[in-house]
C-alpha cells in the first residue's frame, strides 16, 4: 500500500496503523526527512519503506504507484497563504500523476479532499456530499483541492477505481497545524473570540479518520465513485470546546471579543500588509481563518454511516483530553 503525505499529521497516523496494527507493507512517500525518521523508528523493519518523491514529477509519482494495490492519497499543500502556483502544483498536478499512476498499476485511489470546498463566506450547516458548492472558492488551498476532486471524478468516469473523502478539522496528538496555533496563543492569553461565540462547527479525531481510510480501502466497487463528509458526529459550539481544551491545559479562557466585521477588517489589513513586505510563512491572521473559526460549518455524515459502516470511535471529549496530554508532555 502507498501513503501519500505519510511525514505529515493525516499521512503519518495512517502508515503507522497499516503497518503496526493491520500488518500491512507500507511504501511511505513524504517530503520531511525527520519525521519520516521517526516513523521509520516506529515501525518494524520491513514493514514501511520511506520513499521521497516529488509527486508533481510525472514519472517519480508512476513509479511510487507501481505494484501497489491501493493508494492513499493524503498529502496537500494546506494552509491559507502562498502563491496559486505552488498549491495547484502539489494540489492538482500531483493528483494528476497519482491517478496516471494509478491506471497504470491497476490500483483503488483513496483520495482525502477537503470540506473546505463546501464553505466560504456564509454559514452552512448539515451539508451533504451532493449540496451545491459555493460558486467561488475562498483560498487557493480549497479551489485547488476541488479541481483536485474534479480531476479523481472525471477519471472515475474513464474506469479508474477511487472514492474520495472530506475530513473535517481534523485533531489530535502530532498535530502541528490545527489546534496548536490556538494554543500556542491560549497560553500566553492573546486568543480573542472570533465573531459571537455561538458558531457550530464539527472537529474529528484523527484515529476515526484512519477508520474511514480504512474503509474506503475495503468498501465494495458499487461504492467507488463516491465523496464522503467525515467528522466525529457531534456538532458543537467550537468555542466551548475551545474552553474544554483551555481547562484540560490550564490556560486561561479566551474572554476578549472581537466582532466578525472588525475581524475581517484586521485580517485584511494583515494579509496586505504581509504581501507588501514580502514576509515568509502566513500572516498571523488571514480572512479564511477568520471565517473558519467564526461561521457556522457542519457536516451531514448520514452517507458515510450508512454505506461505510463509519462509526466514529473517540468521541471529541477523550479526543481533546489526549490531545492536552500530548501537549503537556512536552509534543513528543
Amino acid at each position: 500500500m502507498l501513503v501519500t503525505g505519510a511525514t505529515g499529521f493525516l499521512g503519518g497516523a495512517l502508515a503507522r496503523r497499516l503497518a503496526l496494527a493491520e500488518g500491512a507493507r507500507v511504501t511511505a512517500v513524504g517530503r520531511r526527512p525527520a519525521a519520516a525518521e521517526l516513523l521509520l523508528r516506529e515501525t518494524t523493519d520491513g514493514q514501511l519503506c520511506f520513499r521521497r518523491v516529488d509527486l508533481a514529477q510525472p514519472a517519480k509519482a508512476e513509479a511510487a504507484c507501481a505494484g501497489q494495490a491501493i493508494v492513499f492519497h493524503c498529502a496537500a499543500q494546506t494552509g491559507a497563504w502562498g502563491p496559486y502556483d505552488e498549491f495547484y502544483l502539489n494540489n492538482v498536478t500531483a493528483t494528476h500523476n497519482l491517478i496516471a499512476g494509478c491506471r497504470q498499476a491497476g490500483a483503488r485511489l483513496v483520495h482525502v479532499s477537503t470540506p473546505s470546498v463546501c464553505f466560504a463566506d456564509r454559514p452552512r450547516l448539515n451539508v451533504a456530499e451532493g449540496d451545491p458548492l459555493p460558486p467561488r472558492q475562498l483560498s487557493h488551498y480549497a479551489a485547488t483541492k476541488l479541481l483536485a476532486e474534479q480531476a479523481v471524478n472525471a477519471a472515475v468516469a474513464d474506469g479508474l477505481r477511487a472514492i474520495i473523502i472530506r475530513p473535517r478539522a481534523i485533531f489530535g496528538p502530532r498535530d502541528t497545524t490545527l489546534l496548536p496555533r490556538l494554543m500556542r496563543q491560549m497560553e500566553h492569553g492573546r486568543l480573542r473570540i472570533l465573531g459571537d461565540g455561538r458558531n457550530r462547527a464539527d472537529l474529528t479525531y484523527v484515529d476515526n479518520v484512519v477508520d474511514a481510510l480504512l474503509l474506503c480501502a475495503q468498501a465494495p466497487e458499487a461504492l467507488l465513485g463516491r465523496t464522503y463528509h467525515i467528522t466525529n458526529g457531534e456538532p458543537l459550539r467550537l468555542w466551548g470546546a475551545i474552553d474544554k481544551l483551555c481547562a484540560a491545559l490550564g490556560y486561561p479562557l479566551p474572554a476578549r471579543r472581537l466582532p466578525l466585521p472588525a475581524a475581517l477588517a484586521l485580517a485584511g489589513l494583515l494579509e496586505q500588509a504581509h504581501a507588501i513586505l514580502r514576509r515568509p510563512g502566513e500572516p498571523a491572521l488571514t480572512r479564511y481563518a477568520v471565517r473558519m473559526l467564526a461561521l457556522d460549518a457542519t457536516l451531514d455524515i448520514t452517507a458515510a454511516r450508512r454505506d461505510l459502516g463509519y462509526a466514529p470511535l473517540v468521541s471529541t471529549a477523550v479526543g481533546i483530553q489526549l490531545l492536552a496530554g500530548w501537549w503537556r508532555a512536552g509534543q513528543p
